[in-house]
This record gives structure tokens, sequence and C-alpha cells, in this order.
């Protein structure tokens, strides 16, 4: 049932893939779920360091019993009953969040929902509220249901003459949409960059740029989908990579385990966690020369070609001296 709520068991499930280091998409795959659903569910219950399904569970349904329960938003006037203090938060949040880009009167509207314990209001009291005509209301709230953060109900209390009206309800889920936007857009720089990439070619400068820029957003691509990686994870991966570089060429998990004292196990999730987060490696990146075998690189696209011909050159160079210098220190021995 795609389009449904979680069942305890589903988040039973996702608890224990989350503790087995699996991303987002792939727990949503196995559920028959959109990965959106999977991250909204972790984000709104603590993060992937402290998902617990009991806890998720019994939150979504106080979430629901409060939804079901809203009535008509607070009574009173203007802000100005308010203390002087509450006021000041007031106008940073605003200004806040109009400093991100947001239109001055929607931050106001979004302030107005977010101060407010039902996070509902209708078009008549957030004209009463802010003191403002309808028409800058009407067009707030439009901009702001645009862009998916409030959405409009009917408005079922009062008596019936006021039933007619529309409410305007902040969404409870408002920052993980914006997460998951966020990603989606990320994502598509991320292909879009990519094909301009192949299409100018990597050896042009262009085409480094552009690759350039692909493998930045994929990155962030790809820790936005699979949520942040605990501090734990990521210093073994690191450690794993010291290992390859120290080794000097390509190894087996069972080798480096054997080699630094750890699980197999341990080793084999830390190179399963730099495969998924290759941004824990930068400038190096993990890569598996065969089957099994495993080894340490510089990361593609972290140098232009015009470097990369220059490095290469200049080891041929020093190779040719060091063959040239070989004879001559034979002799003197």
């Amino acid at each position: 049932m795609p389009g449904g709520r979680l069942t305890e068991d589903e988040r039973r499930s996702i608890a224990g893939w989350l503790s087995e280091g699996i991303g987002y998409a792939e727990a949503a795959r196995r559920l028959g779920r959109p990965t959106s659903t999977v991250s909204r569910e972790v984000a709104r219950n603590g993060g992937p360091g402290a998902y617990r399904a009991d806890h998720a569970h019994r939150a979504t349904a106080w979430r629901a019993r409060r939804s079901g329960s809203r009535t008509a938003a607070a009574s009173g006037g203007g802000r100005g009953a308010e203390s002087g203090e509450a006021r000041l938060f007031w106008e940073q949040f605003a200004a806040a969040m109009a400093a991100t880009g947001l239109p001055r009167m929607a931050a106001r509207v979004l302030t107005e929902l977010f101060t407010t314990d039902t996070g509902s209001l209708t078009a008549a009291e957030l004209v009463h509220r802010l003191r403002v005509s309808p028409a800058s209301v009407s067009k707030a709230v439009g901009y702001l249901e645009g862009l998916g953060t409030i959405r409009r109900e009917r408005d079922h209390g009062g008596p019936p003459a006021r039933r007619r009206r529309d409410r305007y309800v902040l969404d409870d889920d408002l920052w993980v949409s914006a997460w998951t936007s966020g990603a989606d857009s990320t994502a598509r720089w991320a292909g879009t960059a990519l094909r301009g990439a192949e299409l100018l070619g990597p050896e042009t400068p262009a085409g480094a740029r552009l690759q350039q820029t692909a493998l930045f957003f994929q990155r962030l691509a790809a820790d936005m989908d699979a949520g942040p990686v605990p501090a734990a994870d990521g210093d073994r991966v690191l450690t794993v990579l010291a290992a390859l570089v120290e080794a000097g060429g390509p190894r087996t998990t069972d080798t480096l385990a054997a080699a630094l004292g750890w699980p197999e196990g341990r080793v084999a999730a830390a190179v399963a966690t730099a495969v998924r987060h290759p941004e824990l490696t930068d400038p190096l990146a993990l890569r598996e020369a065969a089957p099994g075998l495993w080894t340490a690189a510089a990361r593609p696209g972290r140098l232009s070609p015009s470097q990369q011909t220059a490095l290469t050159t200049d080891q041929a160079d020093q190779a040719d001296q060091a063959a040239q210098a070989a004879p001559t220190a034979s002799r003197r021995a």
C-alpha cells in the first residue's frame, strides 16, 4: 500500500535497516514505498541515529489525533499586546526567513502560523493579526501554497456561517518537504552537469568544469538521500583508506581486517559506507581494482586534464633520471 501510512512492522524494518547502514532508497525499495516516505518518516522521528520504531509509531498516532482535533485559531487582536521580547522574536524570525529569499509578506504569514498553537489561521484572522489588506494576505498564502509549505482546509469550527471559510494550515512536515525538494533539485543539477560534461568532453576546460560541478552535486545528493553518517562510521572509513594508502596496492577485506585487527564485517561495512558516501574519502576514492580487491586512488575529476598530463610527464622524467643515475651509482659502489 504505497499511498497508506507505514505500519508498525514496517517501522521496525526501517529501524533495523538503519542500524545496518542501509540508506533510505534501498529501504524504500524493500518496502515498495517512495524514498520520500522513508526519509520523511526518519527525519520527523529523530533522524537516522535516534530513530526508534515504537516511538515513531506512537508519535504518528499522536500527530493524527492532533490534526483531527484542530479547531479555530486562538482569539485576540494583533500582535501589539505581546511582550516586547516576544515581539522582537517574532520580527527576527520573519526577518530570518525573508533573508533566505522568501518574500517579506510570505515570511510574516509563515511566522504567524508558526507561532500559533494550532498552526492554522483563516485569511480574515491573518488580516486582523498582521493589520494588512486582504489582497496582501491572499498573495502571500498563494505563494506559500505554491511552495507546498502550507495547505488549505475547510474551517470545521464555529457556527455554520463560518464553516464555508478556508483555513491555512502549516504542514507538520514543512522542513522535511523542503529537504526532499532540495535533494531532488540537487540530483537534477548533478544529472544536467554530467550530460554537459559528456557533450563537451571532460578533456576540455568547459567539460572538466562541468564534471567537477556534477561530482559536487552527486556527493551532495547522495548525502541528502542517505542521511548523515555517524562519526564512528566515518572514522572507520578513514582508517581503511589509510590502510590502503599504506599498503600501496589492492587488498581484500579479509587482508585488511587481519592487518587492522578488526572483524572482517567491520571492514566490509566501512567499505560499503565509503562507496555510498564518497564525500567521506575526498580527495581520494575507494576503487574495486578486481572483484573483492580494493584500492585507494585519486578521485576522478579532482585534477584537470592538464594537471594529470603534467604529473604523468613529470613521473616519466623522474623515472628516466633514476634509470640514468643507477649505472653511475653502481660504478661508485
